[in-house]
């Protein structure tokens, strides 16, 4: 399918009075940063870059589209010539999926003519603002859950399209799996999933339903034992399933209080390998204050998928670079900074990354404890053939996350995990 649509109108507009004046074809240099973290925010994750990859490769038109494009009047006869042959042929680097960024880091640049790379701004930015928000929040449920498994599992809070996406980003960020089918089935995660309120009100008594659940799934699956009395439903579970029940969940109420009741029912029941699941709009800190509570996994939904506060990335596609020449916007509130840049993060010897060093012209040789951050991704429109998995992604995450200060992996407000150095031409 293309995407050739998804994007402003505002882009075909500078393109067509580009066509017109001859400056279409002038080389130009686009990035992505975040002027800031959202706030609360101590470091950002990248994500969304191979979907984004994808989305670029079907960036065309039709011709039904430019018919409808000329007959809207959203273009005239000579931008409509273009698109019809328009196909990204520039080149892009990045950061791999994965990685930290922080105010400022360079994480997409675009290289091509003004014509070809200035209409991918919107796309651009509607999928990484997207994913790495979600990609974020997600990161920071892991460092509350403490090794814990969490189960994405908020497809029925946002739009369709975009559960799938918020699926993949919460996976790479180090979800053990997801409820949405389709994101299992499009990306290899694993789906987990067992039941609603509803079967529990469809039988005629909650040991019917949790015998119609253990005769179809076997006694290791997970009942769902809150719909009337907890106590009463822990007891019928394990009568039905037996002391080797998988595991019950909680899905309403004082969660802490009710993980320890549950502990020590299914014990006395003899159902000591009997695992704790909870769910109910858990976020980063109700699940961190769940940390001392014998619970065994999460399961998250709204939060996650709506980047649990900042459902943006704060991301921006700005032009930095016409023709080698530096350009930059300098309004008080939104400046940005002129000429490519490449960046670099500064460790210590230990391994403690200790500053984001972003750097303007001549890509720098990096120095003992440095690592060049950006890496080639497209090449004359083409992918690169060395592109991250999904795994590798999520493994990389890991290592970086591990890589940052004690006081970066809090989730009280506070300022950047590193700051961000930023060394002019």
């Amino acid at each position: 399918m293309t995407t050739g649509l998804l994007t402003d109108r505002y882009e075909f507009t500078m393109l067509g009075s580009a066509l017109r004046d001859a400056t279409a074809q002038r080389h130009c240099v686009f990035e992505v940063f975040a002027r800031r973290l959202p706030d609360g925010r101590r470091y950002g994750v990248v994500a969304g870059t191979a979907r984004l990859l994808d989305a670029i490769a079907e960036f065309t038109f039709g011709a039904d589209t430019v018919a409808w494009l000329r007959d809207a009047g959203v273009v005239d006869e000579a931008t409509a010539d273009y698109l019809a042959g328009y196909r990204f042929g520039g080149d892009v680097d990045g950061y791999a999926e994965g990685e930290l960024f922080f105010p400022y880091s360079p994480i997409l640049t675009v290289t091509g003519t003004f014509a070809e790379a200035v209409v991918l701004e919107t796309l651009a930015l509607s999928v990484l603002n997207h994913d790495c928000a979600v990609a974020a929040a997600a990161a920071r449920m892991i460092t509350a859950a403490a090794g814990r498994p969490v189960i994405e599992m908020g497809s029925r809070r946002t739009h369709e399209q975009a559960a799938i996406a918020a699926s993949r980003a919460a996976y790479l960020a180090g979800f053990a799996s997801t409820s949405n089918l389709a994101a299992s089935q499009r990306y290899g995660i694993p789906s987990a999933g067992t039941a609603a309120h509803s079967f529990t009100l469809l039988h005629d008594d909650e040991r019917a339903a949790f015998a119609a659940q253990v005769a179809a799934l076997g006694p290791s699956t997970t009942l769902l034992v809150d719909t009337f009395d907890i106590t009463r439903g822990i007891e019928l579970a394990v009568e039905v399933a037996g002391p080797a029940l998988g595991g019950v969940r909680i899905d309403s109420g004082d969660l802490g209080v009710l993980a320890r009741q549950a502990r020590a029912q299914l014990d006395g029941l003899g159902a000591t390998s009997t695992q704790i699941v909870v769910s109910g709009d858990l976020d980063e800190y109700s699940i961190a204050s769940l940390a001392a509570t014998p619970v065994d996994a999460y399961g998250a939904g709204t939060a996650v998928v709506t980047g649990s506060g900042a459902p943006t990335a704060g991301l921006v596609y700005k032009l930095v670079e016409v023709d080698g020449r530096p350009v930059a916007k300098r309004s008080e509130h939104k400046a940005s900074h002129g000429g490519r840049k490449t960046a670099l993060r500064g460790h210590k010897p230990t391994g403690t990354a200790v500053e984001e060093i972003v750097v303007s012209g001549t890509v720098p040789e990096p120095r003992a404890g440095e690592r060049l951050m950006q890496r080639p991704l497209v090449r004359g429109g083409s992918p690169v053939d060395d592109l991250a998995s999904l795994s590798d992604s999520r493994a990389r995450l890991r290592a970086a996350t591990i890589t940052l200060p004690w006081d970066g992996l809090k989730l009280s407000r506070g300022e950047p995990a590193i700051p961000t150095r930023l060394v002019p031409a």
